[in-house]
């Protein structure tokens, strides 16, 4: 059976106000991400990657054309609203990680699942940081723990709520090649046991080889939209 489009871009526009005058930093890009794939945005700095990205989240808001996540139209609904539908149906992780300093691990992890009204939201976390290999960790503090295990506190929080989509923004940017390595792994394992939507923006070959298909922008444009290569099939 073939998987329903979770997330719709339609001729996506970006135009904000300069000094010099307008700036386009996206023009006319149409995108549609069907359930449970893992999609790859490449590009040079300054090609619109995060400003896609944070359009597609309901985190910014187009100039033109529409964003539709999860059957619902991002573009004509007001902040409040567009939170609304992150809450329910968005995670993220950030190359900054992203985790508040007064919180430990499991109290990160907790948060997001406490202010959604989830029951049991302890023990789910409990669980999501032992899969992520934090079980020893769960009173440990950000300043207490390593890049490699922040950003897996991050995974665990992301994925803990069961998002339909999961937003990346350069995930193993700020990692070694040996952790940064082991978390690109754990996304896609949770990836695959979660039937979770993947949207990652990365400059790392090995990390875009892994998702099932790759878009390239080119100066705000999509100049190309091919499956990868090398990416390994989801387990059924």
């Amino acid at each position: 059976m073939t998987e329903q489009v979770l997330l719709d871009a339609r001729n996506v526009g970006k135009v904000v106000p300069t000094a010099e005058g307008e700036l386009t930093i996206l023009q006319d890009l149409s995108l549609a991400v069907r359930e449970g794939e893992s999609l790859a945005i490449t590009g040079p700095s300054g090609s619109g990657k995060s400003t896609l990205l944070g359009i597609l989240a309901g985190l910014d808001v187009p100039s033109s054309g529409e964003v539709i996540l999860c059957g619902q139209n991002l573009t004509r609904m007001d902040e409040e609203k567009r939170a609304g539908v992150r809450a329910k149906h968005v995670g993220f992780v950030f190359q900054s990680f992203q985790l508040l300093p007064g919180l430990t691990a499991l109290e990160n992890v907790m948060l997001p699942m406490e202010l959604h009204g989830l029951k049991d939201a302890r023990s789910l976390a409990r669980d999501y940081l032992a899969r992520v290999g934090l079980a020893e960790r769960l009173s440990h503090y950000p300043q207490q723990l390593s890049g490699g295990e922040q950003q897996r506190v991050a995974i665990a929080r992301a994925f803990a709520s069961q998002p339909d989509v999961l937003f990346a923004d350069e995930p193993t940017g700020n990692l070694d090649q040996h952790t940064g390595a082991k978390i690109i792994d754990l996304l896609f394992d949770l990836n695959r046991e979660q039937n979770t939507t993947l949207v990652l923006i990365t400059h790392e070959e090995r990390l875009a080889q892994r998702c099932g298909r790759r878009v390239h922008l080119v100066a705000g444009s999509l100049a190309e939209d091919t499956p990868s290569s090398a990416a390994q099939p989801a387990e059924v």
